[in-house]
């Protein structure tokens, strides 16, 4: 038998109300507007696995990362860790034990890293608000240990963030996040930030460390290289909705969504250099009024009456999971 999925995310959705203050919108005569930022999203990621969440800016993969770790509470659906259900978790006195479990790696090692503290007491604040860690050399030589893991060293541990190069400030963000002995780790775009060079140390670092102590990732881009590198799985999304889900080599080698394809197209690739590239057609639709229907339809060769109103769901078809009509109908 199958194991069971460490992390199972069931129908999530976020929706902010942004609207006008109530006064406006009283003088104005307009309406309440809510963003669904992510609309009924579904995935599991085995104990030890990877999966990415692709697709452009704003599409909700940030969100997605957020509702997972707590610091959004889901509008509908659920996120469950290792059985247990993680929101109602979150919200109990037993919450600080699921935290401890559950990690994340932010975007900016610029902005994630407070400039007035040492190495030291970054890392180490984790140790000290689970109480993992008690006495001062203790602390010490277990900060020393995870800047060791990262590919750091333990004399670090006395400066501050800005004597450091942006991919060892992601660094010290890897090591701050393991230090509760995490099993899970949401990853959002960590290494977007990065020259190329140094995204390629990041993400080789972050290979060891899940082999070396199973970890399983959520990992966040934009970026198809990396993705292509790091991941078992691989969503797509696009305005808040998961259009195709399938294991990296099927998705790369043979995808199926019109959107998938498209962003795949755009990509240089080495030995089609008198070929000219498939630029990303058309523009992602206005968050706060998406269109009828499949929401990729306005940019979709194959799109016909039936995608302009009726919202396809994701369907596993031949060993994949995809929201499109024309797959569904064998049009493409």
């Amino acid at each position: 038998m199958s194991m069971p999925p460490l992390v199972q995310a069931k129908d999530l959705a976020k929706t902010f109300d942004v609207s006008a203050p109530f006064l406006n919108r009283v003088l104005e005569r307009k309406p309440r507007q809510l963003l669904h930022a992510v609309d009924g999203v579904s995935f599991d990621i085995q104990k030890g696995r990877t999966l990415a969440l692709v697709g452009e800016s704003g599409c909700g993969k940030s969100t997605v990362a957020r509702l997972l770790v707590g610091l959004y509470k889901p509008s509908r659906g659920s996120m469950s860790f290792d059985g247990q259900d993680a929101h109602a978790a979150y919200a109990s006195a037993d919450g600080a034990r699921l935290r401890r479990r559950i990690q994340m790696i932010f975007q900016d090692p610029y902005a994630s890293l407070n400039p007035r503290w040492k190495v030291e007491d970054i890392v180490a604040e984790p140790l000290r608000e689970h109480g993992i860690v008690h006495g001062a050399g203790e602390l010490k030589a277990r900060v020393g240990e995870l800047l060791q893991s990262v590919g750091l060293s333990p004399l670090d541990m006395v400066k501050y963030p800005h004597q450091f190069s942006g991919g060892q400030r992601q660094r010290i963000s890897i090591a701050r996040a393991l230090a509760t002995h995490p099993e899970f780790l949401v990853c959002d775009e960590p290494t977007s930030a990065l020259d190329v060079s140094v995204q390629a140390q990041v993400l080789n670092i972050m290979k060891d460390l899940q082999r070396q102590q199973g970890l399983t990732y959520l990992f966040i881009s934009h970026n198809l290289a990396v993705v292509r590198h790091v991941s078992d799985e691989v969503g797509v999304m696009y305005l808040g909705r998961l259009v195709e889900l399938a294991g990296k080599d099927s998705l790369f080698g043979n995808p199926r969504h019109p959107y998938t394809r498209m962003l795949l197209d755009a990509i240089p690739k080495m030995h089609d250099t008198g070929r000219a590239r498939t630029p990303v057609q058309g523009e992602v639709p206005n968050p706060l009024n998406p269109p009828g229907g499949c929401a990729f339809n306005p940019r979709c060769p194959h799109a016909n009456e039936r995608c302009r109103v009726e919202r396809p769901a994701l369907l596993a078809i031949g060993g994949i999971r995809v929201a499109c009509h024309a797959v569904e109908e064998g049009r493409i």
